[in-house]
C-alpha cells in the first residue's frame, strides 16, 4: 500500500500527554522517593529488634533491588496490558504491603512486606510511568522526563518531615499504617494514563507494537515457506515452529538482541558500577546526623533540603539536556553528572558540624537530580523508543544485584570501623570510576559511530555510481540497437577491406 495511507499520527507532545506527567510525578515519586524516605524510621527500628546497621540497612536495599529487579516482569505486563492497569495493581501491592509491615514481629517479616511486597509494588509503578511518557513525547521528551522525574525530589521533601512527625505521634507501626493509605494514591495516579489510540490500518504503528525483529523474523518465515521444495512434509515444518514460538514470545516482549548493541553494554557496564554508590549515601544521611549528635528534625531537614534542591536540578537538567549544543552528545553530560556525584561523596567526610552536612545536601541534591533526569532519557537517545521498554527491562534487572549490595555494604563499612566517612570515600570512589568509564568509552562509541556513517555513505555513493555506469551502458547498447539499420553500409564496407588485407 502507498505509504501515507493509514498512516498514524506521532506523539502528541502535549495534550493529554500534560496529564500523564502528573501521574508520572506521582508514581514515580513514591517509587524513588520512598525507599529514602523510609530511612527516618531505621534508627527506631534497629533499636526495637537490636539489629545492626548492615541488617537494617538491607530493608531499603531489598526494596530498590527489588523495584529494579522486577524491571523486566513490569516490561512484559506493560506490553501485554498497557500501562493503566499495571500501576493501578502496583499502587494496591504497596499499601497491603506497608499494612502488612505494621503487624511484623521480625527483622525478616520487614524484609518480606517491606522489602519484597511494597518493592514490587513500587517496580510496577515506575516502568509503565517512563514508557508511556516516551509514548506521548518526543520533541518535548527530555522536558517531560525532567519534569516526571521531579517527583521524587518533591515526594522525599514532604515524605521526609511527615515521616518524624508520624514516628512522634504514632510509633513506626501506625506510620507503617498511614503510609500504606498514602501509596494507596498510585492507583489514582495509573487510573491518568490513558492509552493513545492507533490509526487501525497504520503499518508503522504495527511494527512499533510487535517489534521489528519480531516483524523481521515473520518475513524470514514466509520467505524460507515461499523457497522450499513442495515435498517437504509438513511434520518437519510445524515442529519448528512449535520450537521457535517460545523464543519468539519471549523476543516479543524483551528484545535480547541489544546485548549486540554497543551503545547499550557501555551504558549497562557503567549504569551497574554507579548504583553500587548511588543509593547509600542517601539512606545513610539521615542515621548519620543522627550519630554526630544533631536532633531528630534537623537530621530529616538535610533530606528535605537535598529533595528541594533536586526538585530544581531535574527539570532544569531536562531543558539543558534538550538544548541544541548538549542533546547531539548528551552522553558525555552524563558521565560527567556521575563523576560529579562522586566528588560530592569523597569530600563529605570534610563537613563539620551541621552546617558542613546543609552544604554537602545541596551538592549532593545537585548532582542526584542531574544523574536522575537523564537516566532513562541516555537510554532511549542510544536505543530509541521502539526497543526502550525492552532495554529498561533488560537494564534494571542487571542493575538489582549492585543496588542489593551498595547499602548493606555501607553498613558493613559503619559496623568495622565504627565511622560513617569510610562509607562516603567508597560511594564516592565507585561513581567517579563510573563517570570516567562511560565518558571514555562514549567517546569512543562517537568515534565509531562517525566512522561507521561515513563508511555507509562512502558505500552508498559507491553503489551510486555503479548504477549511473550500468545505466549508462544500457543507454549505449540500445542507441546501437536502434541505430542497427542505418550503420549496415559502413560495417559491410568494413568486412570488405578487412578481406582484401587478408588476401594480400
Amino acid at each position: 500500500p502507498p505509504a501515507n495511507v493509514g498512516r498514524a499520527s506521532g506523539p502528541p507532545d502535549g495534550g493529554w500527554g500534560w496529564v500523564v506527567v502528573v501521574g508520572a510525578f506521582i508514581s514515580i515519586g513514591f517509587a524513588y522517593a520512598f525507599p529514602k524516605g523510609i530511612a527516618i524510621f531505621f534508627k527506631e527500628i534497629q533499636d526495637f529488634f537490636g539489629t545492626s546497621y548492615g541488617e537494617i540497612a538491607w530493608v531499603s536495599s531489598i526494596m530498590l533491588a527489588t523495584t529494579y529487579g522486577a524491571g523486566p516482569i513490569s516490561s512484559i505486563l506493560v506490553n501485554r496490558y498497557g500501562s493503566r492497569p499495571v500501576v493501578i495493581f502496583g499502587g494496591l501491592l504497596c499499601g497491603i504491603g506497608m499494612v502488612s509491615a505494621a503487624f511484623c514481629t521480625s527483622i525478616l517479616q520487614l524484609y518480606i512486606c517491606v522489602g519484597f511486597i511494597t518493592g514490587f509494588g513500587l517496580a510496577l509503578n515506575l516502568q509503565p510511568s517512563v514508557i508511556i511518557i516516551g509514548k506521548y513525547f518526543l520533541k518535548r521528551r527530555p522536558i517531560a522526563n525532567g519534569l516526571a522525574m521531579a517527583g521524587s525530589p518533591v515526594m522525599l521533601c514532604t515524605l521526609a518531615p511527615l515521616n518524624q512527625f508520624l514516628f512522634d505521634n504514632f510509633g513506626w507501626r501506625g506510620s507503617f499504617l498511614i503510609l500504606g493509605a498514602i501509596l494507596l494514591n498510585c492507583c489514582v495516579a495509573g487510573a491518568l494514563f490513558r492509552p493513545i489510540r492507533a490509526a487501525p490500518a497504520s503499518v508503522k504503528t504495527q511494527v512499533t507494537e510487535e517489534g521489528k525483529d519480531a516483524l523481521k523474523e515473520e518475513v524470514t518465515e514466509e520467505a524460507m515457506e515461499m523457497s522450499s521444495p513442495t515435498n517437504v512434509p509438513m511434520e518437519n515444518k510445524t515442529e519448528k515452529e512449535g520450537g521457535k514460538d517460545c523464543c519468539e514470545k519471549i523476543n516479543q516482549y524483551l528484545d535480547f538482541s541489544l546485548f549486540k548493541h554497543r551503545g547499550f553494554l557501555i551504558y549497562l557496564i557503567g549504569n551497574v558500577l554507579m548504583f553500587l554508590g548511588f543509593f547509600a549515601p542517601i539512606v545513610f544521611l539521615a542515621p548519620y546526623a543522627k550519630h554526630i549528635g544533631i536532633d531528630e528534625y534537623s537530621a530529616a531537614f538535610l533530606l528535605s533540603i537535598l529533595a528541594i534542591v533536586d526538585m530544581i536540578a531535574r527539570p532544569t537538567t531536562g531543558i539543558i539536556a534538550n538544548s541544541k549544543w548538549v542533546r547531539p552528545r548528551i552522553q558525555y553530560f552524563f558521565s560527567f553528572s556521575i563523576a560529579f556525584n562522586g566528588t560530592c561523596h569523597l569530600l563529605c567526610p570534610l563537613a563539620s558540624g551541621y552546617t558542613g552536612l546543609v552544604v554537602y545536601s545541596i551538592f549532593f541534591g545537585l548532582a542526584f537530580g542531574m544523574v536522575c533526569a537523564m537516566l532513562f532519557e541516555t537510554l532511549m537517545d542510544l536505543v530509541g523508543a521502539a526497543r526502550f521498554t525492552s532495554a529498561v527491562g533488560l537494564v534494571t534487572i542487571a542493575e538489582c544485584c549492585t543496588i542489593l549490595l551498595g547499602p548493606p555494604i555501607g553498613g558493613t563499612l559503619i559496623d568495622t570501623f565504627g565511622d560513617y566517612k569510610y562509607m562516603f570515600i567508597k560511594c564516592g570512589a565507585v561513581m567517579v570510576l563510573a563517570g570516567t568509564f562511560l565518558f571514555i568509552m562514549n567517546y569512543y562509541n562517537y568515534r565509531m559511530l562517525a566512522k561507521e556513517e561515513k563508511e555507509r555513505k562512502a558505500k552508498e555513493e559507491d553503489l551510486k555510481s555503479v548504477r549511473t555506469e550500468n545505466e549508462g551502458r544500457n543507454n549505449w547498447n540500445k542507441e546501437t540497437a536502434q541505430d542497427g539499420p542505418e550503420l549496415e553500409p559502413l560495417r559491410e564496407e568494413q568486412e570488405g577491406l578487412k578481406k582484401e588485407v587478408n588476401g594480400t
